[in-house]
């Protein structure tokens, strides 16, 4: 049986991490006859954050759940979102979803932080080890998947070499409460320039 080459991915528009392969987002879309086809390639356009020590790509986002795709007002409404810059989204879109690539350099740790959403965290490349408030740490390898329900944790690369990647997809949650009905809002910690509030769990202000 005849292998298939691998496929050619050099990085892509400002990517950091050279040694990893850069991903492209394809999007798919109905012909007038009703069959399937490839609406679009997207090769990811990464942003960087904290001096250079991590990077992020925005996949695809959609602004409600479920997600409306007649006439491709996903599509259209994601492209207006993404017109307006990486600045413009915040970790979680309010009633809708984000799939994120997230690349992190050795020995990088990022900020402590929550958001209100349910996260479905990917090792795509390398170590990640997911680190809670309460001290309790997971290593992840590639293939391990994390579920973060609106808690406090933080990602790090324990790799002094290599860099790590991931791929998230958060979607919006109803915002959760702890056993003292305490609400918990979306909380950047030390926050990182460059990525705004998220703006969706502005309901509790209203909240009994």
């Amino acid at each position: 049986m005849a292998t298939q080459p691998p496929l050619e991915r050099p990085p892509t528009q400002n990517q950091l991490a050279t040694a990893l392969p850069g991903p492209a987002v394809y999007v798919t879309a109905h012909a007038e006859n009703g069959t399937a086809v490839i609406q679009s390639r997207r090769p990811v356009a990464w942003a960087t954050y904290d001096e250079g020590e991590m990077q992020m790509a925005i996949a695809w986002t959609t602004d409600t759940f479920p997600a409306n795709l007649s006439d491709d007002k996903d599509i259209v409404s994601h492209d207006a979102r993404m017109a307006k810059g990486t600045g413009a989204t915040g970790l979680v879109v309010r009633g809708g979803t984000v799939l994120r690539y997230v690349d992190f350099a050795p020995g990088y740790a990022c900020m402590m932080h929550r958001t209100v959403s349910v996260d479905y965290g990917i090792v795509l490349e390398g170590t990640v080890v997911s680190e809670l408030d309460s001290g309790e740490t997971v290593t992840l390898g590639r293939g391990d998947s994390m579920v973060q329900r609106a808690t406090m944790h933080a990602w790090r690369n324990p790799s002094k070499t290599e860099w790590a990647r991931m791929v998230f997809c958060l979607q919006h949650c109803e915002t959760p409460r702890n056993k003292d009905g305490q609400a918990l809002q979306e909380d950047l910690g030390r926050g990182t320039p460059g990525i705004p509030a998220s703006g969706n769990d502005t309901e509790v202000a209203g909240d009994k």
